[in-house]
């Protein structure tokens, strides 16, 4: 068979989260695997098109909706139906890495990973959550801190979604508010610095996956997208008082001018630009 068209696929990877990998294929005619293992767990969306998945023993066919789970060394093989379609997205995930949030979130085996039992899952909660966790890897416009609190507040929680039990849900209720209005105050006052989720889960004296269910449980965002929405908002109060824009940009925490347009806009539904020249209107 061929070998697969390198502009089909895409690996993403950062320097900075170098315990995670993304692979994207947009055409999987040509992607064809002997069976193999990985010594990362693995999980993946299908989001077109039908393949075969064959993992312990049993032979799967996948289809758009469908979510392959590899525990690490898990011997599999996955493979395009002959006529159809396949386009797929696949997560490496170190497990010291995701012991460390097992550990955080009581779902560890008595300080070891915990394999899952699931191989193939079609809950929808755990496919939507998949796609929207790729699309923030890949988005440049989203930051460290971003990205690694979307892949805590995925991974703290798939246990639950497949059923693997806990009592995180249990504790969520009995959180101090003073707490999480001391995160909430620290981002503000410091929306313009890079603030990391070690930080933010050491001032709450919680773990990072305990910290995001309970940060979003009180304030209905994650503690990144309260750090966003912070910036946009001090931006638009420099703007209404007819700063520049490139200098508003940097001193509210932004990369560059272009980031700070793009992320502007998403929230406000207008540019800078145009809201800058509405308030002198």
């Amino acid at each position: 068979m061929a070998a697969p068209n390198t502009r089909n696929q895409h690996f993403w990877r950062d320097a900075a989260l170098p315990f995670v990998e993304l692979r994207r294929v947009a055409d999987g005619h040509a992607v064809c695997y002997e069976r193999h293992s990985h010594d990362t767990f693995s999980i993946g969306t299908v989001n077109a098109g039908f393949s075969t998945y064959w993992n312990r023993g049993k032979t799967h066919e996948t289809q758009a909706g469908s979510v392959v789970i590899l525990n690490p060394e898990d011997v599999h093989g996955c493979n395009p139906v002959p006529g159809a379609d396949w386009c797929y997205d696949m997560l490496f995930v170190d497990p010291d890495w995701l012991l460390d949030v097992q550990i955080e979130s009581d779902a560890d085996a008595a300080g070891k990973f915990a394999m899952f039992s699931d191989t193939l899952s079609h809950n929808p909660r755990i496919y939507g959550g998949l796609l929207d966790l790729a699309d923030t890897l890949v988005d440049a416009d989203i930051d460290i801190l971003g990205k690694e609190t979307a892949l805590v507040s995925f991974f703290g929680d798939l246990h639950l979604k497949l059923n693997r039990g806990s009592m995180l849900d249990a504790g969520i209720g009995a959180i101090h508010d003073r707490k999480m209005n001391m995160v909430g105050d620290y981002i503000r006052t410091h929306y313009a610095e890079t603030i990391s989720l070690d930080e933010l889960a050491g001032l709450a004296g919680y773990s990072r996956s305990y910290l995001v269910r309970a940060f979003k449980k009180t304030f209905g965002m994650t503690p990144y997208a309260y750090l966003i929405n912070c910036r946009v908002q001090r931006a638009r109060h420099a703007l209404r008082r007819g700063e520049k824009i490139v200098d508003v940009a940097l001193e509210t925490g932004f990369a560059d001018q272009a980031h700070f347009q793009r992320i502007f806009k998403r929230l406000m539904a207008a540019t800078p630009r145009q809201y800058a020249r509405a308030q002198a209107a």
